[in-house]
């Protein structure tokens, strides 16, 4: 039997009107869409509700348990359940000021995001991902980053990769820990923003080397290091940012030779490698010794992962950059590495990344209909 005092926005029961869970849910809903319940509002306890309704306890927690997975409701522990705050959309404009991989289609973020964090924390101690990661990456996220990186090199010592919160951050400690303030830094003459960026706060200075259509001009470089005894040379030789060239296996070798001849290293920012149609091997295969090879998910997978894998062959040269990273960045946060890890491990990262190929895919074709040729772009649309 119903209680006469009951809640304003709940109404009586219908005898016939589908599962009784299913009423109350619906009453709750109407009740925060008019206006009646409003964020921030306690409801009755589960148990003073099932007797002024008449009904068991598993009713109103089946009642409860269904508003909450409409987003209506939060429990807040021992203090009771309330009305939730709504969901705010933070922004409705298209921002086209950064690089970005296309969301694909078919992808659920959310559902991956809850299976993702579910596993790491049924296969991680929650401690371990609360502290400190000092030594660039757990030994499970450098295991994860060998895998990342097999396409390009083969099998890896886990050893001699670095993970990093992001691919900007492994350049400036990369910078930091080869070059001294007033050195010089050679690149093309379009090059990634973020390497002037960082070259400038350090009070590097960077040079332009000639670059033709198939990249950096290997006699210029030559002629550059002899000229300028640069503490590194920046290179983006898959897709490069700007200009969307991919370098030759050819020309990839020539500088490769070049570093070695004049002792010179090169910082190698291949974010787009994986996402390439058949790209040539990185020049950090001819030259493992004078390269430093930057691999990042942000650029594969999406933005808010901001995790990047390097690979330097040398300990000694490891632990400058470490000492570099942790002046500024201190370390990827563990919960994001441990993600990045199990997506890898698990085979989400690949699902994600061949959906990002697909999107690109098919903008690149629209983009290519529209404009007509007026535009540079590689076939795989990036």
């Amino acid at each position: 039997m119903q209680d006469d005092n009951l809640p304003i926005w709940l109404p009586r029961l219908a005898v016939q009107g589908g599962p009784r869970f299913l009423q109350i849910a619906d009453a709750l809903q109407a009740a925060v869409a008019d206006g009646s319940l409003k964020p921030g509002d306690r409801l009755p306890p589960q148990r003073q509700l099932a007797a002024q309704l008449g009904v068991d306890l598993t009713t109103i927690t089946r009642a409860y348990d269904e508003t909450r997975r409409r987003h209506l409701l939060e429990g807040r522990g021992a203090r009771g359940t309330y009305v939730a705050a709504p969901k705010v959309e933070l922004t409705a404009i298209l921002d086209l000021s950064m690089n970005t991989p296309p969301p694909p289609d078919g992808v659920d973020f959310d559902d991956m995001l809850k299976q993702g964090l579910s596993q790491v924390l049924m296969r991680a101690d929650t401690e371990l991902l609360m502290t400190y990661h000092l030594g660039g990456g757990s030994d499970s996220d450098r295991k994860a980053g060998a895998k990342w990186l097999a396409p390009m090199f083969g099998s890896l010592d886990s050893g001699q990769v670095v993970v990093c919160p992001g691919a900007q951050a492994a350049i400036a400690a990369l910078i930091l820990a080869l070059t001294e303030p007033g050195d010089v830094i050679l690149a093309e003459p379009a090059s990634y923003p973020g390497l002037r960026a960082a070259a400038t706060q350090f009070g590097r200075r960077i040079i332009a080397v000639e670059a033709d259509k198939h990249g950096m001009v290997p006699e210029v470089l030559e002629q550059a290091c002899r000229q300028h005894k640069p503490g590194l040379v920046y290179l983006n030789p898959t897709l490069q940012n700007p200009t969307a060239i991919t370098m030759p296996e050819r020309r990839r070798k020539e500088l490769a030779s070049i570093a070695k001849r004049c002792n010179v290293r090169i910082v190698e920012d291949d974010p787009y490698w994986l996402l390439a149609d058949a790209p040539p091997p990185p020049i950090a295969t001819f030259a493992p010794e004078q390269v430093y090879y930057i691999s990042t998910l942000s650029k594969c997978l999406t933005p808010g992962l901001r995790v990047a894998f390097v690979l330097i062959r040398d300990p000694h040269e490891r632990e400058r950059f470490l000492v570099a990273l942790r002046s500024f960045a201190l370390m990827v946060a563990p919960l994001t590495a441990a993600l990045a890890t199990q997506w890898i491990l698990d085979g989400s990262a690949d699902g994600l990344m061949e959906g990002v190929r697909k999107e690109a895919r098919l903008r690149h074709r629209m983009a290519r209909d529209i404009l007509a040729g007026r535009y540079s772009g590689a076939g795989d649309g990036l």
